[in-house]
């Protein structure tokens, strides 16, 4: 169970990748670059699997960490990678670790490890599907030496998948993102607005009322109303569903 302190770092993180994501490039950067600040990785990648050819392009966080050895190595292993599996074939839905699907007990004496991981200095990958069809699977790839990903690491995750995938596709997939970033504020009225705001700022009610004016009883049901629009259930999908349709980007909680 994930705790306040996580779902506060998730949402930060989730804000700051939207705040960044001007284009396909600067969300490619925003990615590898914050992901690690919210899950420990030693190199995080967003890697783009051809499942046509069997060939991958990736963006790696450190800059320059894979070569092109490195990556035609990976390439030679692609249609039996654990991760390109159950992601690519299986379809498995959510954040995944190379453990999920072999114990690295027995995934350390196979040639993937020895002939690629080894010789780039991992030992644990956990990917983070954004985008799967026919031809290509996109997903963050966050990697360690030694120690191996919690469930707290693959939760977290997945909590940020949806926002995520959804600037990809903005960004790749037009016309394939859901509904137009405006039309999401629209369904508020400004105090629903302004609450909601607050609420990604990780105000609780009774903050959030000393703020606006109103009682916190009156927040809670300014939140109901917002989860109904919004299509969601609970305080952290609703601050998630609008970090990431984009709609308040640029604007700051109002006084």
């Amino acid at each position: 169970m994930l705790n306040r302190s996580d779902l506060q770092a998730t949402i930060a993180t989730i804000g700051a990748v939207v705040e960044s994501a001007r284009d396909f490039d600067a969300y490619a950067a925003a990615g590898v670059h914050l992901l690690p600040g919210l899950v420990a990785s030693e190199m995080t990648t967003l890697s783009v699997c051809d499942l046509a050819s069997g060939r991958r392009e990736v963006v790696a966080c450190p800059a320059g960490r894979l070569g092109a050895a490195d990556r035609a190595c990976f390439d030679r292993f692609f249609f039996e990678h654990p991760l390109v599996r159950y992601h690519a074939f299986v379809r498995g839905p959510g954040a995944h670790r190379i453990s999920d699907s072999i114990p690295f007990a027995r995934f350390r004496h196979g040639a993937l490890y020895n002939e690629y991981y080894r010789r780039i200095g991992i030992d644990h990958a956990l990917a983070l599907p954004l985008h799967v069809d026919d031809r290509t699977l996109v997903s963050f790839v966050l990697n360690r030496h030694r120690r191996d990903f919690s469930e707290r690491d693959r939760v977290v995750l997945d909590l940020a998948r949806t926002t995520l995938a959804a600037l990809y596709r903005r960004f790749r997939l037009p016309g394939r993102e859901g509904a137009p970033p405006t039309s999401l504020a629209a369904q508020l009225t400004a105090r629903e607005r302004q609450v909601i705001r607050w609420l990604c700022a990780g105000k609780t009610d009774r903050d959030i009322g000393a703020i606006v004016g109103c009682s916190h009883r009156t927040v809670h049901k300014h939140l109901q109303r917002i989860y109904e629009k919004l299509g969601v259930e609970t305080r952290t999908a609703a601050v998630v569903r609008w970090l990431g349709s984009n709609a308040d980007r640029g604007s700051s909680p109002p006084m």
